[in-house]
């Protein structure tokens, strides 16, 4: 069974999956303050009661389409759930402004897919449930 988060309808009985923190840090300064180094050595505390790790961390960002100024992170977590408590949390909500009185950006929680999923078997079940053609929306 194919996992499709952000399609209306779908989301309760399907089996749990991964989710990201994904933030796009659109003006990092050259220089980083001592309130985002302090920050950064502080983060991961938040995360571990949560089950959160990072797979990327302001890696080079390789533009392919469009502008991307800044760069990238982006955070695992077992699932939806657990990544909104961390971002709800006491522990993160006290360090966040570390970052955002100091690097501009933007940030999401988003669903990830299952191991197996298959983009034409959804794109097959967009069809039959007539989410197909001009001017569909993928999410509620």
């Amino acid at each position: 069974m194919a996992r499709r988060p952000g399609i209306a309808g779908v989301g309760a009985g399907w089996p749990a999956v991964s989710a990201y923190a994904v933030a796009h840090l659109t003006a990092p300064p050259s220089h980083l303050p001592d309130e985002v180094l302090e920050y950064m050595e502080r983060i991961q505390a938040t995360l571990d009661p949560h089950g959160g790790r990072f797979v990327v961390h302001g890696g080079t960002v390789e533009v392919q389409e469009g502008a991307w100024p800044g760069t990238v992170v982006v955070i695992e977590f077992p699932d939806l759930p657990a990544a909104r408590a961390w971002y709800g949390s006491e522990a993160y909500t006290a360090l966040k402004p570390l970052r955002t009185r100091n690097v501009p950006g933007h940030a999401i929680l988003v669903d990830g897919v299952s191991a197996d999923y298959d983009p034409a078997e959804t794109a097959a079940a967009l069809r039959r449930e007539g989410h197909g053609g001009p001017g569909v929306r993928l999410t509620p």
